[in-house]
């Protein structure tokens, strides 16, 4: 029988710093909801606005898979492995922390904020060598279509990580449906709503609503307006 959870938008946990203003979908920092520690092995979904000039000074990782989404604006990023680069929205970058990292993040330009996803996934493997991707989307893959993101699969679709997940961005016309076919039997799918109304498991979802589904094979998924929304694949169990 599918299970589902619904986390509203107005649920989430909120910490307004000035230079971040930020949105957790699960427990992080400061907030803590013992309900909302993770979904399977999705740990994190920070909805984060970065003021012009600003950003996250350098700090540790490990053990994580750590998925960064530009939605609005770039996002320079440097790492202890050499890494120095800037992801613009449309891009999506990843890094498996594993035995540990270092890395800083912040808003190169002074006129323009910049908005972005931040997502943590546990990983199936602990203690990796650690690694960082970064590529350039196609926006026009997502239109009416369930555009792969991420990946297990390095010579798959998207950027990879050390997980059984597989994520999708998707651009629908309000009106379009589509059923969406789960990749690993046990995984759990979490679709979050960027912008506009869908309906997914006949529950109506709105802008930065989240809905955990989970023992299912097939989702429906339908636009009740123009609609942008990531789709997320997730283990249940790692």
């Amino acid at each position: 029988m599918t299970t589902t959870v619904l986390h509203k938008a107005d649920t989430r946990g909120h910490a307004d710093h000035g230079w971040l203003n930020a949105y957790h979908s699960f427990s992080f920092a400061s907030w803590y909801n013992p309900d909302r520690v993770q979904f399977g092995a999705l740990r994190v979904l920070n909805d984060d606005t970065i003021a012009a000039g600003m950003g996250f000074g350098t700090h540790p990782h490990d053990n994580m898979e750590i998925i960064t989404i530009p939605l609005e604006g770039d996002l320079a990023h440097k790492d202890s492995m050499g890494n120095a680069a800037t992801i613009k929205t449309g891009d999506v970058q990843v890094m498996s922390a594993g035995t540990g990292i270092q890395h800083s993040e912040f808003n190169p330009n002074a006129d323009q904020q910049t908005k972005l996803f931040q997502i943590w996934l546990f990983p199936r493997t602990r203690n990796v060598e650690p690694r960082y991707q970064q590529i350039t989307l196609d926006t026009a893959e997502q239109k009416n279509n369930f555009a792969q993101i991420l990946s297990p699969n390095p010579d798959d679709a998207g950027v990879w990580i050390h997980q059984d997940a597989w994520f999708h961005l998707a651009d629908f016309e309000a009106g379009f449906s589509k059923q969406y076919e789960l990749k690993k039997e046990g995984n759990g799918i979490y679709v979050f709503v960027i912008s506009g109304t869908i309906t997914a498991d006949n529950q109506e979802l709105q802008t930065r609503d989240g809905l955990g589904i989970t023992d299912f094979k097939t989702l429906d998924i339908k636009a009740t307006t123009d609609a942008k929304f990531l789709l997320m694949e997730i283990p249940m169990r790692y």
